[in-house]
């Protein structure tokens, strides 16, 4: 059986489970907390981050990299776009979201989220604010700006929808809303992607993890 090292709540972890719900494949879930120091995992994964994927005898990192496994391993149900155009820009979307676009809404998370709950210390909101009124507006423009008038990124949900929303709602979870009057196609891809049966399952147990319920 698949085995996915990580937790609920982390933004690359849940692209990962997502995957593999909509692919219909049998995983189970190792708790792993990323950074740990653990040299047991490190065995595993030497960076230490999360998700790590075990299938068998191989072992992959970095969620990306597992995604694009599962397509070419267990094609029967896709999760990329067919056309070759299409599955690059859904690179290039994962990339792009994976990186500064992840790195600010974690900003968010943390700050107002696992910085009280874990440390018992009060969040920077100037460091929020910062976030909130300079850095992710940029990003959110160019979102915006790369999204059909209606429906998914490429006509049928995909990763490419997925990868874009996923570290809004760890955004969503801190309080952050994407602006709805700014962003109007980006916030109705953020509900329909929610409102997908894979998406809706990992993140029910994710409230439950979270202690949401």
């Amino acid at each position: 059986m698949l085995k996915v090292h990580g937790v609920h709540g982390s933004p690359f972890v849940r692209k990962v489970l997502i995957a593999l719900e909509i692919k219909g494949l049998e995983y189970e879930l190792a708790v792993q907390m990323p950074f740990t120091g653990s040299e047991e995992y490190k065995k595993l994964n030497p960076l230490g981050k999360i998700p790590t994927l075990v299938d068998g005898d191989l072992t992959l990192g970095d969620s990306k990299v597992i995604c694009r496994y599962l397509e070419a391993a267990y094609p029967e149900v896709p999760i990329y776009p067919l056309d070759l155009k299409d599955k690059a820009m859904t690179d290039w979307y994962d990339d792009f979201a994976s990186g500064a676009v992840a790195q600010h809404a974690a900003g968010i998370f943390f700050q107002r989220f696992m910085r009280p709950r874990a440390f018992k210390q009060e969040p920077d909101e100037a460091l929020i604010s910062d976030i909130i009124e300079k850095k992710l507006p940029p990003l959110l423009r160019y979102i915006e700006g790369e999204l059909p008038e209606q429906g998914f990124v490429f006509g049928a949900f995909s990763l490419a929808d997925l990868t874009l929303v996923t570290p809004f709602i760890n955004a969503s979870y801190a309080g952050y809303d994407i602006p709805r009057e700014t962003y109007p196609k980006f916030t109705t891809l953020f509900d329909a992607v929610k409102t997908q049966t894979a998406v809706a399952k990992i993140l029910s147990q994710e409230a439950k993890a979270l202690g949401f319920s």
